[in-house]
């Protein structure tokens, strides 16, 4: 056999059963060995497969996926989707074609092969593991490399594969078929126990559950996280952990978070932030002042995320947080009804719709269409957020999760042009299931070509498309710190957009536009809940405001300084204040 088709069956043995990519000459004995074993789906951009499969991976019930790119622009076009992957430490493997063993150039020039470059060096820095096959190594070595992937932490990894090497004939004696044991270090019975007293003896506790809490966890610990009776937030990579209808659900903490979420956290004495790193955008810039009547308890398979020294924690404990969750809900916890209770009154008073915002009346709120979303949707959906822009902000702060739906980001690279190719992994892994899209118009023309990787495989993928004629985001920043002098943020400011009414006939997907009433409307309904590829495109006021968020200030010495996340702008009126701010500091 050759050396390709023996990589084939190992993926399959260690539970690979699909694959994105795009085709190349220096992945062609991959490829034609692949499509034998995997179900292989072509994309048309590289980075495309790597967020496809990211996304596979996080969704899907036990299948996995692998991306597969060929040597040159092959490599170089994947390179966000895995830095996306590192930085959410989400399983990634990425194989890529290289040039033959003799024609490397090994630094010596810049390049020999044809479109060769230094795959490894590349990829180096935004992946666990990155290799160079340069000689037919056997199974367990292979599986020891694709292992690191989904090994604490999670994370993507590459392995570089020749042309000469894919094509030889290989002789390998049966060999071994197992898969690691996925090993993750426990918190002893003691620091669960040392918790949990403080916890019993804290007046005013929450947890955070962040996305290393995983779903089952989640799922088989709601019933002990309401009986606790102790206030819930999740991160944005925890949102789909605890329904928004829960009575412990508090909401999503964030810069760009809830404001009644970040008001009741800010008044916490003691968060418990399990399975999050604790990021800068989670805690604020201003992290200094991160629960700043309270302390801080932080468990992560990290430990560097635990010794960073932002924000400050009392105790940090590098384990697995799924374990040390269910652990610390199987004993007594004290009683904390009335601050629950409190932090009831404070989202009854702070809803998640402020009428703060400006909307011209030809154009829907985009807080309200999410808020319309959020009963439109049922429980079995698949929900992307896209990833950034104010498309991204607006369904963090609005959308309400049901049980059973799944809701996948990637927040930490933060990047325009995800939600699409992200909402093609989804749509794969869960064919029986309705995935719902919503994307900014200047995010989704970043990676607007994989409609046609949409179309050709039928996805049951609905798209929302905020149309508000560019960057949303930009055009807000522009206008708040630089008086409104837009530059390249929309149309009138030499930015191209499409005319949407003629893009998606190009691929045969019926789309339609939806204004305020689009949930009375009954094409909406009918297409919006029949069987394959719809598009919608929701108008939204070039000029609409995005508000509440966490603001800043440009200092004299030209740095940022920001507010902490309980000092939303614009600032409650004192008077309500008063009443759901009881604890935060003077």
């Amino acid at each position: 056999m050759k050396y390709s088709d023996y990589l084939a069956e190992w993926l399959v043995e260690l539970g690979y059963t699909n694959c994105f990519f795009v085709a190349g000459g220096n992945i062609m004995h991959l490829i034609e060995s692949l499509s034998s074993h995997l179900d292989c789906k072509a994309v048309v951009h590289e980075v495309a497969a790597g967020i496809a499969t990211e996304y596979f991976n996080e969704t899907s019930d036990g299948k996995r996926a692998v991306a597969l790119v060929t040597a040159g622009p092959g490599l170089t076009n994947i390179v966000s989707s895995m830095a996306g992957a590192y930085l959410e430490s989400r399983e990634l493997l990425v194989i890529g074609g290289q040039v033959k063993t003799t024609d490397l150039a090994k630094g010596a020039l810049r390049q020999r092969g044809i479109q060769e470059v230094d795959g490894v060096a590349i990829a180096a820095p935004v992946v666990k593991r990155a290799k160079l096959i340069e000689n037919a190594m056997p199974f367990y070595e292979f599986r020891d490399l694709v292992a690191e992937s989904w090994t604490p932490r999670n994370g993507p990894v590459f392995l570089e594969i020749p042309l000469d090497i894919q094509a030889r004939d290989c002789s390998f004696k049966e060999f071994e078929k197992s898969i690691p044991t996925l090993t993750l270090p426990i918190a002893s019975t003691t620091d669960v126990e040392t918790v949990r007293d403080k916890i019993k003896a804290a007046k005013r506790p929450v947890f955070l559950l962040g996305g290393g809490i995983d779903r089952v966890c989640a799922r088989d610990q709601m019933s002990a996280l309401e009986s606790a009776k102790i206030p819930v937030a999740t991160t944005w990579n925890g949102l789909d952990r605890v329904p928004a209808d829960s009575e412990v659900y508090v909401g999503r903490p964030n810069t760009w978070g809830q404001r009644s979420a970040n008001l009741i956290l800010q008044q916490a004495d003691l968060v418990i932030a399990l399975g999050t790193r604790l990021s800068l955008q989670q805690t604020g810039f201003n992290w200094q002042e991160f629960v700043p009547v309270g302390h801080v308890i932080q468990v992560d398979l990290d430990n560097a995320e635990l010794e960073k020294g932002h924000p400050k924690i009392e105790l940090g404990f590098c384990a697995d947080a799924n374990d040390f969750l269910e652990r610390l809900l199987d004993g007594n916890l004290g009683s904390h009804l009335h601050w629950l209770r409190y932090a009831w009154e404070v989202k009854a008073k702070v809803p998640l719709i402020e009428d703060i915002n400006h909307t011209q009346s030809a154009f829907i709120s985009p807080y309200i269409f999410c808020d319309h979303l959020s009963d439109c949707s049922d429980t079995s959906d698949v929900v992307i957020p896209s990833s950034s822009g104010g498309a991204f902000t607006v369904m963090m702060q609005t959308f309400r999760q049901q049980k059973g739906q799944m809701v996948v980001t990637n927040k930490g690279l933060a990047s325009m042009g995800y939600g699409l190719s992200g909402a093609i992994g989804a749509a794969v892994a869960n064919p029986d299931r309705r995935v719902i899209l919503v994307e900014g118009d200047g995010g989704f023309c970043q990676n607007i070509q994989e409609l046609g990787t949409v179309s050709i495989n039928k996805l049951n993928l609905k798209i929302f498309i905020f149309d508000d004629s560019g960057y949303a985001s930009i055009r807000m920043t522009q206008k708040s710190y630089f008086e409104g002098r837009y530059v390249g943020c929309d149309i009138s400011t030499g930015l191209g957009m499409p005319q949407w009414r003629k893009l998606f006939p190009a691929w045969d997907i019926p789309s339609k536009r939806i204004g305020p009433k689009f949930v009375e409307d009954a094409e909406f309904r009918k297409l919006f809940e029949s069987n394959g590829p719809a598009a919608f495109i929701v108008s939204i006021d070039p000029e609409q405001t995005y508000f509440p968020k966490i603001t800043s200030r440009i200092t004299v010495e030209g740095s940022m300084e920001s507010n902490p996340l309980h000092k939303m702008t614009p600032e409650l009126e004192p008077t309500i204040l008063d009443q759901v701010g009881i604890f935060l500091p003077e």
